[in-house]
């Protein structure tokens, strides 16, 4: 066999014994792939017909607090792909969080997409008897008219990144100012003269 054929029977070889290992990669039914994708942390959950996604409730600016006794709302983008239309009538949370405040039912026409808090505040957890800095996770049961009881357990997102735009949750604390250090390099400069 010539030096030219073996180099090209060794790289076939090589190449027909990685081929299972590459076709893998991203093969199947739980290739990366395939798997739901959620671009920020807010919830996403389809429960008795009705599709909940970026669900979350607002916290401080990252760095800050939302006080005991302040409140936080609550932000989510339901489809109702039931057959008829419902209505979302009232928000449970437990005693030791707070209160949940439901200005106004939510109506969900079947197969129609509604946001519940933009462009006004809609649903809202008052006098929360701990402080929120984000990352926590708030257990709720929403009810539905025909639904019924749906619960969820929702994020606490800080207002940072995709969500600065929103406005900042009541009573939330000014996230810390970062205060200048003086470097060594300048400490070094200055004893230099």
């Amino acid at each position: 066999m010539t030096r030219n054929r073996r180099h090209w029977a060794i790289a076939a070889a090589a190449f027909l014994a990685a081929a299972p290992v590459l076709a893998g990669c991203g093969a199947g039914s739980d290739a990366n792939t395939n798997k739901p994708y959620a671009p920020t942390e807010a919830l996403v959950a389809k429960v008795k017909g009705i599709d909940v996604s970026q669900g979350f409730f607002l916290g401080p600016d990252s760095g800050a607090a939302l006080p005991a006794g302040g409140s936080t709302p609550l932000y989510l983008s339901m489809v109702n792909t039931n057959q008829g239309a419902d209505r979302l009538l009232g928000v449970g949370v437990d005693p030791a969080v707070g209160t949940a405040k439901v200005t106004a039912p939510v109506d969900l026409p079947a197969g129609q997409r509604v946001n519940v808090g933009k462009p006004t505040t809609t649903i809202l957890i008052e006098g929360l008897k701990k402080p929120l800095s984000g990352g926590e996770s708030i257990p709720v049961q929403l009810q539905f008219a025909n639904a019924g009881v749906i619960p969820l357990t929702v994020p606490v997102i800080t207002r940072s990144r995709e969500f600065t735009q929103l406005p900042q949750a009541p009573g939330a604390t000014a996230a810390p100012t970062p205060t200048a250090t003086p470097s060594s390099t300048a400490e070094h400069a200055e004893g230099d003269h």
